[in-house]
């Protein structure tokens, strides 16, 4: 055909089942895994999360949908591996780090779910799973400076650099996993926004030629997609700390494995990002204990105002998505950046506000 090379056709052509496969394979297991957490959790009574203060739910139910999202995710992922193995040796080991560092939470956050270990070896378990990944080469060593669009590398700093890049990538996945674990308070409301988070890295990371780096990124979002069946409202079953944990911690670490990937996370958890640090910030000067929970969350508040669960979610998912698409066709990094400090303005003006008119006792 006048010599033109299809090679790329043919990678498109051969790639599609692959990410199809590594999808529905998650989707299923993680739906699989779901309905036998159902079936036998309340057998349980140690993983059945009974309605407390600030719960939304009136009857016991499981939390055991963490274990179903992380036996997804890794199906899916060793699927992914043994059909499309990353040709960068760096990438590979990052993945495993990924891996790793979920497999590790596993039993932490089932330990958590049975005694509720209490924050400080939460914290702990949280840092144990930052230096996996640091130590797997997961971390954050090169920005973009919004204002001139320079990549700004900090590994060649001496001394500096690596503190930096240590410190960044710590403060990175231990402040995910929080937002994430806070966001968890209602029904489907933080597997929504994790399948959503997970499409757009995998979408990016493929538009940017790391295909076999997306597929990772899609068995998450397909274990997220499968877990919602029975997390949504009315939900049937929870994540619980095991699901927070892990889903958490693949959100912070498949958002470095590509460059402007860290953008894109911010963009999408804008919204829970900002009601966190309203969180810390409001409990730190009202002389209370940041870790621990209370109804002042922005999903809580909106349930106190008479908002419905489904209506809540669907906009938090909404505004997750919208502003996660801005920053896929959006090049400038200033203008993200703009964008991303004019959203988390109005969202803790908007917290500040409705938490001055019905203050948390």
């Amino acid at each position: 055909m006048l010599g033109i090379d299809n090679s790329e056709h043919r990678t498109h052509y051969t790639q599609m089942p692959i990410t199809l496969l590594v999808l529905c394979t998650s989707t299923a297991v993680t739906m699989l895994g779901c309905l036998i957490a159902y079936r036998i959790g309340p057998r349980f009574n140690a993983l059945v999360d009974n309605p407390r203060t600030r719960h939304q739910h009136k009857q016991g139910l499981p939390r055991v949908g963490g274990i179903a999202l992380f036996a997804g995710f890794a199906v899916a992922s060793i699927l992914a591996y043994t059909q499309a193995t990353p040709n960068n040796p760096d990438d590979a080991r990052r993945i495993m780090g990924v891996l790793i560092g979920c497999a590790v939470l596993l039993p932490i956050g089932l330990i958590d779910d049975l005694k509720e270990l209490g924050w400080v070896p939460q914290l702990l378990g949280q840092f144990l799973v930052s230096t996996i990944a640091v130590f797997t080469t997961v971390f954050i060593e090169r920005f973009t400076n919004p204002l001139t669009g320079n990549i700004i590398e900090l590994n060649i700093l001496p001394i500096l650099g690596p503190v930096l890049t240590i410190t960044f990538t710590v403060l990175w996945i231990v402040g995910m996993m929080n937002t994430v674990n806070w966001l968890d308070g209602l029904d489907g409301l933080a597997a929504g926004v994790g399948a959503i988070a997970s499409l757009l890295f995998a979408i990016h990371m493929y538009k940017l030629g790391q295909k076999p780096v997306s597929l990772y990124a899609l068995a998450m979002a397909g274990a997220c997609i499968g877990v919602l069946p029975f997390n949504f409202s009315p939900a049937r079953l929870f994540l619980g700390s095991t699901g927070a944990m892990i889903l958490g911690y693949s959100l912070a670490t498949l958002s470095i494995l590509a460059p402007a990937r860290v953008a894109t996370a911010l963009l999408v958890m804008a919204v829970p990002i900002a009601d966190t640090g309203w969180q810390i910030y409001d409990r730190y000067r009202k002389g209370k204990s940041i870790f621990k929970g209370d109804r002042g969350h922005l999903h809580f508040r909106l349930i106190d105002k008479g908002y419905t669960q489904i209506r809540i979610v669907i906009g938090y998912w909404l505004a997750c998505a919208f502003f996660g698409v801005i920053s896929l066709f959006v090049t400038s990094q200033l203008v993200k950046l703009v964008v991303l400090l004019v959203l988390i303005s109005l969202t803790i003006s908007y917290i500040a506000r409705i938490s001055r008119q019905n203050p948390i006792l």
